[in-house]
């Protein structure tokens, strides 16, 4: 459209005339956007905000004297905010094309200056601190021209007098050396590889070779069992039957020795076995008949010599009981002959007997074949329950008499005195 204004991304309309004006301007600035620009009452004109650069070859004195050659780069724009805008229009609107130059020389002057306060040695190791102390040292300058500085790069630096080629002298030698060092190293290490290299084909041809006569030797031993198949067939065939018939006669040793185990040894153990059994069983029954002999004939003369003892005690105690019962009778005659009861008499004939049936009944028992379970205190109680008995019926006896009424005496008329001496007589 005529009289429309659209500036490109790296480009800043400046627009003349106007009674519109930003900033302190004196004109109006637009930038990203199109502007309508009034003919003949207001003029428009295009200021390029693009990167920039700007060669600097400088030759500088050092601290120590020493002139160097020191050759930079340094990248730049017009800044993008409306102050350095303005600021750059008003200084290289009509002469954009030597911005270059114009900047260039801005810094050769700090560079100039920068270099002067600095050695060799430092310039040399330190190129980013002269770079900064450059950028440093300009800031304020390219801030009144409206210029932002991207970058600044020290490229070379070169020196005429060589005292820089001196100083790396040592160094170049030093590296030098190594190199030289390096190098023998490695021939050396060339060298050995070389003769590993030699040795282990040395190695390989000898082992290729010996490979090679083992495959012939192979080859042969292949040949040679191939002509001996047939021989070596038969002969390994009549080894198997050689096996299989020893592992036969193995098997039929082994039947006949399990035969010899079932039908011999077997039975041999079985009757042995039956022999020592039965003998043992015989042993054992002597030896209980031997104990139960011995058992009987102790117990017998225990027996016997417990029957002596009972009979001799019997014996006495029958001619205890004897006399006993005689002193008794004797007793009981002489009460009854004072009594002169019929009663007392027989009694007493039966108490005369009675000492001889009490002695005929202990010799009975002393001479008898009793087993008494309490020895002599057993024979005492049988002699004494005969005795008891005698001596109850002598008991009953007398309370018999005892309860009869006695005779009273009858007068009897005075005698002749012929009879009186007769009845004295009787």
């Amino acid at each position: 459209m005529l009289f429309w204004y659209v500036p490109a991304p790296n480009e800043a309309l400046l627009i003349s005339g106007s009674k519109r004006q930003g900033q302190d301007t004196q004109f109006r600035i637009v930038t990203g956007h199109g502007s309508f620009v009034m003919p003949v009452k207001q003029k428009a004109r295009m200021l390029s905000l693009a990167l920039r650069e700007a060669e600097i070859s400088e030759d500088c004195v050092t601290q120590q004297g020493i002139r160097l050659t020191v050759r930079a780069v340094t990248v730049f724009k017009v800044g993008d905010d409306p102050v350095s805008i303005a600021n750059a229009a008003r200084r290289f609107l009509a002469e954009q094309q030597r911005m270059e130059e114009l900047v260039g020389r801005i810094f050769a002057g700090h560079l100039r200056s920068i270099v002067g306060g600095l050695t060799v040695e430092q310039i040399i190791r330190e190129r980013d601190r002269v770079a900064q102390e450059v950028k440093a040292g300009s800031h304020s300058e390219m801030e009144k021209l409206g210029i932002v500085v991207d970058a600044l790069q020290i490229q070379e630096i070169e020196d005429a007098t060589g005292y820089i080629t001196n100083l790396a002298a040592p160094h170049a030698a030093a590296v030098a050396s190594q190199a030289r060092i390096a190098q023998a190293r490695a021939d050396q290490e060339a060298t050995e590889r070389e003769q590993e290299a030699a040795a282990l084909k040395a190695q390989y041809e000898r082992d290729t070779a010996i490979k090679r006569a083992g495959f012939v030797a192979e080859t042969e031993r292949a040949n040679a069992a191939a002509a001996q198949a047939g021989p070596l067939a038969e002969a390994r065939a009549t080894q198997e039957v050689i096996e299989e018939q020893t592992q036969l006669a193995r098997r039929q040793a082994d039947l006949a020795a399990q035969r010899l185990e079932a039908e011999v040894r077997r039975p041999a153990d079985a009757e042995a076995y039956r022999k020592r059994t039965l003998s043992e069983a015989q042993r054992d029954q002597a030896k209980f008949e031997a104990e139960g002999e011995a058992y009987r004939r102790t117990t017998l003369a225990t027996a016997e010599a417990e029957a002596v003892r009972v009979q001799a005690d019997g014996a006495a105690y029958a001619e205890r009981t004897t006399a006993e019962a005689q002193a008794a009778a004797n007793t009981l005659r002489a009460d009854s002959l004072r009594g002169g009861a019929q009663e007392l008499i027989a009694a007493n004939r039966v108490v005369e007997n009675l000492p001889t049936l009490v002695d005929a009944a202990a010799r009975g028992l002393a001479g008898a074949n009793l087993t008494v379970l309490n020895g002599s205190e057993g024979l005492s109680q049988v002699t004494s329950g005969i005795v008891g008995q005698g001596l109850a019926i002598l008991d009953a006896l007398r309370q018999g008499t005892a309860r009869m009424p006695q005779p009273q005496p009858q007068p009897q008329p005075p005698a002749a005195p012929g009879q009186a001496g007769q009845a004295s007589q009787d």
